[in-house]
């Protein structure tokens, strides 16, 4: 995970406590989402990681 997507996560848990503590339904909700965002860019990024993969290892001249 970039550190990036780490700080986003990070961020979104935060914001989702603050909204619980403080009863801000809004807030918390947006703590969700900007969670399941870091999630979702983490996982389309392992994807294309593993797609490049098989894509050197299909193409790899050594056979």
């Amino acid at each position: 995970m970039t550190d990036k997507k780490a700080m986003d996560k990070l961020k979104g848990k935060a914001k989702e406590a603050t909204g619980k503590v403080t009863g801000d339904r809004r807030k918390e909700a947006e703590g969700k989402s900007d969670q399941a965002k870091a999630k979702t860019e983490e996982t389309l990024g392992a994807t294309g990681d593993r797609a490049k993969g098989m894509k050197d290892s299909l193409t790899d001249d050594d056979r």
